[in-house]
């Protein structure tokens, strides 16, 4: 049986992920002054506008004006002349405290440890298709969204800006990839720059180098199909803190149980208990159990336990078998967090290219 999956990646310069690395970094500093502090930082970037809101309980305090700024200038929006400017942009914060029913629920859990945050459905996945148990079109897109950023941060171009979008298209035959057909990349530029000038350096630059692998001469690659990507980023479009949440996990190939990831703290177990079935899920296909497998576990609020646990290999091994493997795991939200150092603030590493499959993250390890 053959078909085609295809999956995007977007670059930190997306608006919609300068909106999650804002609420990752107002959640970091958070973290680094008070480990235990309650963060639900949502971010809405649009021209000349950013608006932080959200519930935030904490020990300490935090002077949000400078952080916004300062990961607005990470990223690399700092043009004067432009609307969205880190230096420029007005920031209105709408921030309250964590409600005290949910408090109460998390700290006073029905049963043993603390209770999970909110209630809801989360997944993790593997493969064994990539060494990094990552399906693969989502794993070359991200790729290459990488290569942009790390061409425009080092200027081997002066041309390209922060805004991108890549797709990665990939043919399949029995679930095992063969190779690419479909590459879509489409980048910010600066005015002036011809669409050839940009998919010359694309094909020269990073197509070969990110794709050579899976690429052949029947693959097609559309550079900035529209002709022209000059106006970008949230000087002409709108970002929301967790619009990318197929971006951020499996690109599609794994279900996602709708809850998204940045501007939250561990209790929080949209993103914990995400975090820790991708590290179950990592273990069952590293032991064998299973060439492909996907994890899903749900939440009551307050409630320590998992309401339930289920395993799926696809028949791609012994379901069975990884059941009980994955049953061994304590899924409760203190123990998670515990096991993969959760109250650390890491949290502006995960934001962009993935939340899965990049090193140095301890789910991953």
């Amino acid at each position: 049986m053959k078909y085609t999956f295809t999956s995007e990646s977007v670059s930190e310069g997306h608006p919609d992920k300068v909106a999650d690395f804002i609420s990752d970094s107002v959640l970091d500093e958070y973290l680094d002054v008070d480990p235990h502090s309650r963060v639900a930082c949502e971010v809405l970037v649009k021209e000349s506008n950013v608006i932080v809101a959200g519930e935030i309980t904490s020990e300490e305090s935090v002077d949000i004006d400078p952080v916004v700024r300062e990961a607005i200038r990470t990223i690399g929006y700092v043009d004067p002349e432009e609307p969205f400017s880190a230096e420029s942009v007005s920031i209105t914060e709408l921030l309250s405290k964590q409600s005290r029913e949910i408090k109460t629920g998390v700290d006073n859990a029905q049963d043993s440890g603390q209770g999970a945050g909110d209630q809801g459905i989360m997944f993790g996945f593997a493969t064994s298709e990539t060494p990094e148990m990552m399906p693969l079109p989502i794993l070359l897109a991200h790729k290459l969204s990488a290569e942009l950023s790390k061409a425009r941060k080092s200027r081997v171009v002066d041309w390209l800006r922060p805004d991108s979008k890549t797709q990665v298209s990939v043919e399949y035959e029995d679930h095992v990839p063969k190779r690419v057909t479909d590459v879509l990349v489409s980048t910010q530029h600066a005015s002036g720059v011809s669409r050839d000038s940009i998919e010359n350096f694309v094909r020269d630059q990073l197509y070969s180098a990110v794709l050579s692998e899976w690429a052949d001469e029947d693959t097609r690659l559309l550079v900035n199909p529209t002709g022209s990507f000059v106006h970008g980023g949230p000087s002409a479009d709108c970002g929301l803190t967790g619009r990318k949440i197929i971006v951020d996990t499996y690109g599609g190939m794994g279900r996602h149980g709708g809850g998204a990831f940045s501007g939250k703290d561990p209790s929080k177990v949209d993103r914990s208990g995400a975090y820790f079935c991708r590290f179950v899920a990592r273990k069952i296909v590293e032991q064998g159990f299973a060439d492909r497998v996907e994890i899903q576990v749900s939440y009551a609020i307050g409630v320590a336990q998992p309401v339930s646990i289920k395993v799926d290999t696809f028949g791609t091994g012994d379901e069975a078998a990884a059941a009980e493997f994955a049953s061994r795991f304590d899924f409760r939200p203190s123990a998670i967090i515990e096991r993969l150092a959760l109250l650390q603030a890491i949290y502006r590493e995960t934001t962009n290219y993935g939340h899965f499959g990049k090193k140095g993250l301890s789910w991953e390890e």
